[in-house]
């Protein structure tokens, strides 16, 4: 009887076993189709910048290249609002499913350590798909300031502080943060001024109310080309290939570097087929000769490469922003 029961069992055993690998076998059979024609529907790309900033301008392009590629329209959805904050709530907590997608920058990184409350982690809830391109920030003066170098105005605040102030796009914006990372690096005090963007700032600029600022480069290249206001370093290591008259910063200091990177993130658990094919769709298109000319006349680098590569940059500058971010005593609420 014993020996029965025992028979019974181990039959029992691997008709579940059997069972199991049918049900695996047929899950698999009836998801992989799916992923392979993969899109079926419009993606969905959220940006989380009102239309007519770069965030805007560049994730559309990006979109439009999708778009081409993947033979659906690639909708883009601008929410708005707290810094990008907003937005990637949204995109966190959307079904990974790859018909949800965000077009993030560098507040990605800087929100968690500026906001007490964060609904997400930039880090663990997203998958990155592939960077975009990369804009370096600029530091500008208006023709009121004498200095016409970095080195220039290093020598003028060391001997003269706290007699400069400077602008930002607002407190704990990356204008605010880059400049917060010059002044510690060539260890000069100069005041803090926020704006309420950077097209107000400016607007103080162009008035002389205000002489200093580390800000996106896309809006300022019409008044360097006129002379009104004057470039004294693009923040990026090198200097940037739309912009090669113009130095780096880091040409006058060592090891500063500041570089606004673009690019897609997914919500975690997104398969990992949908990644790699946005991620080779991304890449193909970064290739076009037509779309380089296109990113450099905005004053954007193209850039692509892998997942993983995106990755390391995500995690690199989440640590040396918050750091940065806790140096300055930045904070939003």
């Amino acid at each position: 009887m014993l020996k029965g029961y025992m028979k019974y069992s181990l039959f029992k055993l691997i008709s579940n076993c059997i069972l199991v690998c049918c049900q695996f076998t047929f899950l698999i059979l009836s998801i992989s189709p799916a992923l392979a024609i993969y899109p079926e529907r419009p993606v969905r790309l959220i940006i989380g910048f009102p239309p007519g900033g770069a965030a805007d301008i560049l994730g559309r392009v990006a979109g439009d290249q999708m778009t081409d590629a993947l033979g659906k329209q690639v909708v883009i959805d601008n929410r708005g609002g707290a810094g990008g904050l907003i937005a990637t709530e949204i995109a966190a907590r959307s079904i990974p499913d790859g018909y949800t997608l965000l077009f993030t920058s560098i507040p990605h990184v800087i929100n968690p350590h500026l906001y007490k409350k964060v609904n997400y982690d930039a880090v663990k809830d997203f998958l990155p798909v592939v960077q975009f391109v990369s804009v370096p920030l600029v530091l500008a003066a208006s023709p009121l300031l004498t200095a016409k170098s970095v080195r220039d105005l290093i020598v003028y605040a060391q001997s003269n502080p706290d007699r400069l102030s400077y602008g930002s796009g607002g407190s704990g914006a990356s204008s605010h943060l880059a400049m917060e990372l010059f002044k510690s690096t060539v260890n000069i005090r100069i005041s803090h001024i926020p704006y309420k963007g950077t097209g107000p700032l400016i607007t103080d600029m162009l008035g002389g109310q205000i002489a200093l600022t580390i800000a996106s480069i896309v809006p300022m290249i019409p008044h360097f080309k006129s002379g009104k206001l004057r470039p004294l370093g693009v923040t990026s290591k090198h200097r940037a290939g739309a912009f090669p008259d113009i130095p780096s910063i880091s040409e006058s200091v060592a090891n500063y570097e500041v570089v606004n990177w673009f690019g897609i993130v997914a919500p975690v658990k997104t398969p990992i087929q949908v990644i790699d094919k946005i991620n080779q769709v991304v890449n193909t298109s970064l290739k076009n000769n037509e779309l380089i000319r296109r990113l450099h006349n905005q004053g954007a680098d193209p850039v692509g490469g892998s997942s993983q590569n995106f990755s390391e940059v995500i995690r690199s500058d989440f640590t040396k922003w918050g750091k940065v971010v806790k140096d300055s005593g930045a904070r939003v609420d």
